[in-house]
Parts: C-alpha cells; sequence; structure tokens
C-alpha cells in the first residue's frame, strides 16, 4: 500500500487494492484498514473524521461512529460493522491482507 511514512497520523486515506474501496488510517506506529462505505448506507469512510483518542473513523453523512480496530459501530445509525482487514508492517512499508 505504501510506506507507513506516506500517511499522516488521524487522517483517513481512500485507496483501491485489487478493486476494493478501502480506507486506511494510522494512530502512531498503528495502521488500520477497513472497507471504505459506512455501513448505514454506501458513503466513503474516508470523507469522515478520525478520532485518534478513541480511535474511531466518523461517517460525514451521518456522524455514525466505528471503531478502527473492529469495525464495530460505536453510535446509530449505523448497527452492522465495517469489514476490517489485516495489517503488517514490513520494513517500513504498509502491507493489507485481504480474503
Amino acid at each position: 500500500m505504501g510506506l507507513l511514512s506516506d500517511f499522516a497520523e488521524g487522517v483517513p486515506h481512500a485507496c483501491t487494492v485489487d478493486g476494493r474501496r478501502l480506507v486506511l488510517v494510522r494512530i502512531e506506529n498503528d495502521v488500520y484498514v477497513l472497507d471504505d462505505r459506512c455501513s448505514h448506507e454506501d458513503f466513503p469512510l474516508s470523507a469522515g473524521d478520525v478520532d485518534t483518542s478513541t480511535g474511531e473513523i466518523e461517517c460525514e453523512r451521518h456522524g455514525a461512529m466505528f471503531a478502527l480496530s473492529t469495525g464495530a459501530p460505536m453510535s446509530l445509525p449505523a448497527t452492522r460493522p465495517v469489514a476490517t482487514y489485516e495489517v503488517s508492517l514490513v520494513e517500513g512499508r504498509v502491507w493489507v491482507e485481504l480474503p
């Protein structure tokens, strides 16, 4: 996906890997990758804000919050989780595992 240093902390980064729309978020040296769509409505999570203190991303359209680590909905109107993906760092490079 790129070098860890390519991704600003707390900023959602939209990317496409193997035809999948994903959002990558870096908090310090931890990297989270989720589907780039709110489970409440098909709207890109990459357009929202990240709360680095709670490790959550907000859908800009209706304000639903999702846990970056699990994709679990943390507030309404979302009730379904967003898919998350395993991420590894190898020699400063970010890799994501897709099923």
